[in-house]
């Protein structure tokens, strides 16, 4: 995984959340709160969580094969989409499960101390592992807002353990709560209330990451400051006048399939035309690094052609053509 995949955002946060995760586990089994289980199992997730966006950075690197000439970059957004599933089948739902029980069931805290030390522990811990993130986070985001590089961010590993680790925190501050309201009151119905509170918010973030991912896996174009570079770059001036039509597609959150058909001269011989596409394809190269793969159609320009905009039926998703057209 490069640089730009955040793995030592995923290394940080996965060393909190095992140390974490022991830590829940004990207090729950010396205090019984529910809080602390449902905290416990959450922290176990996002353990697994982080160990599965390693996985999908390592197999993502692998060389392209005849099966798969376009490589393996799309490995990514599959291990960041089970993600979003296991937050919210393991974490979220099994919250709910536990606060329904606690609320049904309510008994008081045994050895409080265990609860509150502990989650005072990983509120530290996750704050430092949140940290690592933001900065690593920093370095990609330049001006745009948050909610921009979480929406818009190619790579899913720094925005799935933004999210996580922006959970985790408001998750443990509901565990604190939950318990603080049960030790105060003596009903140990706010425990399963605050541990009801965690799997709604678990679940709610699942679903952003779900649907952030999907986008991902359907495939997205490059940014508009990254596409604008590239019709400048193709264009010379000379023999490519023009780009009639372009497309884009991210093949992985470092490898970008350029697609586009150019306008040369009507003049230009074959041997003038292939030179011409070369050193387009070199300057865009130099322009986005990340361009990788680039098919370019030489055509002659058309006013009366451009006129009609493009045609629906050759676009990608557009009416499928059939054998008697």
């Amino acid at each position: 995984m490069s640089a730009s995949g955040g793995t030592k955002a995923i290394v940080a946060a996965l060393g909190a959340n095992l140390a974490i995760a022991v830590s829940k586990f004990v207090a729950f089994a010396f205090s019984g709160s529910s809080s602390m289980l449902a905290e416990g199992v959450h922290s176990l997730a996002d353990s697994g969580n982080q160990a599965l966006l390693l996985v999908g950075g390592k197999k993502a690197q692998r060389e392209a094969t005849p099966q798969h000439p376009f490589g393996y970059g799309r490995e990514r957004y599959i291990y960041a989409f089970l993600v979003s599933i296991i937050l919210f089948s393991v974490g979220g739902m099994f919250a709910l499960y536990e606060g329904y029980q606690k609320i049904l069931h309510p008994h008081e805290l045994d050895n409080w101390y265990w609860p509150v030390g502990v989650l005072v522990f990983a509120i530290i811990a996750e704050s430092i592992s949140f940290r690592t993130a933001i900065k690593e986070s920093n370095a990609l985001r330049g001006k745009k807002s948050w909610k921009d590089f979480i929406r818009h961010a190619k790579a899913p590993e720094l925005p799935v353990v933004l999210l996580e680790d922006l959970g985790a925190l408001v998750g443990l501050i509901l565990a604190l709560g939950g318990v603080g309201l049960a030790l105060l009151t003596g009903e140990g119905v706010w425990d399963g209330i605050g541990t009801l509170l965690i799997g709604i918010l678990l679940i709610l973030i699942a679903v952003v990451l779900a649907l952030e991912t999907k986008s991902l896996l359907l495939g997205e174009a490059a940014g508009a400051e990254q596409v604008a570079k590239i019709e400048k770059a193709l264009v010379d001036g000379d023999t490519v006048t023009a780009v009639i039509h372009m497309r884009t597609l991210h093949l992985g959150p470092e490898e970008l399939l350029v697609a586009a058909k150019i306008a040369v001269q009507h003049d230009d011989t074959a041997t003038e035309v292939a030179t011409a596409i070369n050193a387009a394809e070199a300057r865009v190269r130099e322009s986005v690094p990340i361009a990788r793969v680039i098919y370019l159609e030489p055509d002659i320009y058309s006013d009366v052609e451009a006129a009609k905009g493009p045609d629906p039926e050759a676009s990608p998703g557009g009416p499928v053509q059939t054998a008697d057209h």
